[in-house]
């Protein structure tokens, strides 16, 4: 938000009106408000969060009572700035519930409070709102920050600044992403932490499901399940299993996993072996078998026949 004039009328330290060009200040850079005590350096400040937001920042904004004891009975309160928020350059007028006194006839009558916000566009100046709630809204929305957010961040009150400093860290955090717009990061930050999440159960339900396998494995091959410290075979898979490596240090993800996989195949490869083994056992005890029979059917004699008349 880049403020570039700022009209004050009977508002606080100003009986009559007051006017700030801050782009004739803004040339040089920085500037300074200075003045003695009761010149109006706070209420120009104020004006500012008044125009915005309606209110005024630190125990000023428990009163309603923002009218200047100086002005005269007739003068109306109120408050105009031009600024460019968010590249649209806008303009705001405010005026506060007030007391004045009867256009006809005598006593006092009270004036609700007004707003006005207009758009630069086209060379000339167009009405967005002249309703409280929406203009209050349309103007959150372009700051980017509540009321709250703007005067504890960008125009903190008298003697609030050691308030914020000592704000603890979720309320800064949230207070400097507004101010600083980081939330399309902290979205990104939130997808990466929930797709971690989401890969590590996968993870967690995919090595309970090696486990159960393995289990299975153990019990038709009659050895240990890895981790339950029997056999040469297990023993380092079973300590990584259990969450460790072999000699006491942390696995990482998946190690236990690769290692009953290991485990796994080591078992085939011996059954493999077994079954080779057997199969020529099987082809030497079959051979043994054909050749005993051929000679068993040598020894059979011929039958004899007979003639029958």
């Amino acid at each position: 938000m880049r403020p570039h004039m700022l009209r004050v009328t009977a508002f606080g330290a100003f009986g009559g009106t007051a006017e700030v060009r801050f782009d004739a200040l803004a040339d040089s850079g920085l500037f300074l408000l200075h003045g003695e005590t009761g010149a109006g350096k706070t209420t120009l400040l104020d004006a500012i969060g008044f125009a915005l937001y309606g209110q005024v920042p630190g125990e000023r904004r428990k009163t309603k009572r923002l009218r200047s004891d100086h002005a005269a009975a007739t003068t109306r309160t109120e408050v105009t700035l031009e600024a460019t928020i968010g590249g649209r350059r806008f303009r705001v007028t405010r005026s506060p519930q007030q007391t004045r006194l009867k256009r006809s006839g005598s006593g006092m009558t009270t004036e609700p409070a007004k707003v006005l916000l207009a758009e630069h566009t086209g060379g000339t100046w167009q009405t967005l709102s002249t309703r409280a709630g929406e203009a209050d809204h349309q103007i959150a929305d372009l700051m980017g920050m509540s009321a709250e957010q703007f005067f504890q961040v960008v125009l903190l009150p008298q003697g609030q600044f050691a308030r914020f400093l000592h704000a603890d860290a979720d309320e800064r955090r949230v207070l400097l992403q507004r101010l600083f717009r980081t939330e399309a990061f902290r979205a990104v930050e939130d997808w990466l932490a929930e797709r971690r999440k989401e890969t590590a159960n996968r993870v967690r339900e995919a090595e309970q499901d090696i486990g159960l396998l393995a289990a299975r494995i153990a019990q038709v091959a009659g050895v240990p399940v890895p981790g339950d410290g029997g056999g040469q075979a297990a023993s380092s898979a079973g300590n990584t299993a259990a969450g460790t490596q072999p000699g006491g240090a942390q696995h990482q993800p998946g190690t236990a996993s690769a290692l009953t996989v290991s485990w796994a195949e080591g078992l085939a490869a011996a059954a493999a072996t077994g079954r080779d083994a057997a199969a020529r056992v099987a082809e030497v005890r079959r051979g043994e078998l054909d050749a005993e029979g051929g000679v068993r059917a040598e020894r059979v004699p011929a039958p004899a026949f007979r003639k029958l008349s």
